[in-house]
Formats: structure tokens, C-alpha cells, sequence
């Protein structure tokens, strides 16, 4: 999706800069193991100006609410020198709030299921609510990504195990795994670029697509702007957006 607006605000945070590919958390769930962007891909940011604004809280919230049907957030970045934004939307995992859940899931091109690590039983649910989220998008159309939360609860062999079931999960999802702590702040930021890199090379490469030869490319000058998903488990009580985005 194109915006129609151009980005305002204060200059993206050098932890939203993105020069190189950003690594996978472990190659035994991962969507790709290639370490740069796709050569189109780099061919085209080079015919762009850089410049784009951002916005980042970089807080836990310890006094933390389940959310309450949908939140919404725009989280900016600059990669390979282009504007590029995520749409983040956060569906609450209650189940009485499903039907207004599903209705967000249309048209977004990454999935992003979170579960406790410290709870097996959560892990076991995301399968229904990527059931639920894939129902609304075509097949092969969405990035799927698993995170397990609160990693700093768990340490040594019980982690170990913890993500060894989840990676399991993961590749019968076809989904990329990865651990955080939204606490710490571990793999919250490397998360988020994987997330807005995957995301970038992909909308940069169906724009091309779509464009005639003679036509500019990769836009002018306007941030992309790309829709995201998280549902999330009735029993992760912690934000999928981990507070750090």
C-alpha cells in the first residue's frame, strides 16, 4: 500500500537505520538465510533520496493492560536509504473479541503470533489463531513470524526446550521463530528489523513488478507503508510489540 503523505517528525533513530539484511534469531525456523537485499532491490534504493521520520517508545510497561479489541501503531524506519513504515496492528487474544479480530487479519502481508514461554499451554493456541488470520489472506501472500515472550523468565535447559518445541511449531507454520524479552529489550529491536526488512524487500519488489519499464522506480519520494498482525494468546499477558517499537 502507497501512503499519501510524506513522513514528518523528528530523524529515525539509528536503531531504526537499516543498511544490511538483518539476521534470522536461528536458522532452524527461518523465512530466508541470505545476508543481503535482493539485487533489484539495492539497484532501485540507489535511484531514491533518503529521509524519513520515526517514532519509538522504548519503554516496558510494567502496569501493562490487555488490549481491548484492536490497537494501532505506525512505526517508522529508514532501509537502504528509503522511508519505509509499518502498520502495526495488535488484536486482542480474548476470545470474545475474535469476530472484531478477524476483520484487521484482511490484506496484511506479515503475521506475527506471540506466546509465553513460560507457559506451554499458549504455545499450543497460536496454531488456531494463525488458522484464523491466514482464513482472511490468500495463501503465500503473508510473512508468518512466532515470537516467545518473556525470555527473561527462562534460562539454561528449560529454555532450551521451551524453544525447541516452538521452533517445531514454527517450521510446520512455515513461520520464522524468534525468542524476546520485552523487559531486557533482548531481540526486541533485531526483531523488528527483520520484520520491516522482509516486509521492504518484498513491497519493493512487487512494486517493480507492477511498474512499466519506463517508469521511475520504487516510487517518489512518499514512505511505503506496509500492514502487519498480531494476534496474540488469551494467556500472553505481555504486548506482542513487546513495548520497544
Amino acid at each position: 500500500m502507497r501512503s499519501s503523505w510524506t513522513p514528518l517528525g523528528p530523524p529515525v533513530s539509528q536503531d531504526r537505520i537499516i543498511t544490511s539484511f538483518p539476521k534470522c534469531y536461528t536458522p532452524e525456523a527461518c523465512l530466508q538465510l541470505k545476508e543481503h537485499f535482493h539485487s533489484q532491490v539495492d539497484t532501485a534504493c540507489q535511484h531514491r533520496n533518503t529521509g524519513t521520520a520515526g517514532l519509538c517508545k522504548n519503554v516496558f510497561d510494567r502496569d501493562y493492560k490487555a488490549t481491548i479489541g484492536v490497537d494501532f501503531e505506525i512505526e517508522r524506519f529508514e532501509i537502504a536509504g528509503i522511508p519505509y513504515s509499518l502498520q502495526i496492528w495488535d488484536t486482542a487474544g480474548q476470545e470474545k473479541f475474535k469476530c472484531i479480530a478477524s476483520a484487521y487479519y484482511r490484506g496484511a502481508q506479515v503475521i506475527i503470533t506471540a506466546f509465553d514461554l513460560t507457559d506451554v499451554q499458549t504455545l499450543g493456541h497460536t496454531r488456531q489463531w494463525l488458522e484464523d488470520a491466514l482464513r482472511e489472506n490468500e495463501a503465500g501472500s503473508c510473512f508468518i513470524f512466532l515470537v516467545g515472550t518473556k525470555k527473561d523468565l527462562l534460562s539454561g535447559a528449560a529454555c532450551k526446550q521451551a524453544e525447541a518445541e516452538a521452533v517445531h511449531l514454527a517450521n510446520e507454520m512455515q513461520a520464522e521463530y524468534w525468542s524476546v524479552s520485552a523487559k531486557t529489550g533482548e531481540n526486541v529491536k533485531a526483531f523488528f528489523s527483520r520484520v520491516a526488512a522482509l516486509a521492504f524487500e518484498r513491497s519493493v519488489l512487487e512494486d517493480l513488478e507492477k511498474r512499466p519499464r519506463t517508469q521511475s522506480q520504487v516510487g517518489d519520494g512518499d514512505g511505503d507503508l506496509i500492514r502487519i498482525e498480531v494476534p496474540k494468546t488469551q494467556e500472553n499477558k505481555r504486548p506482542p510489540s513487546l513495548g520497544c517499537c
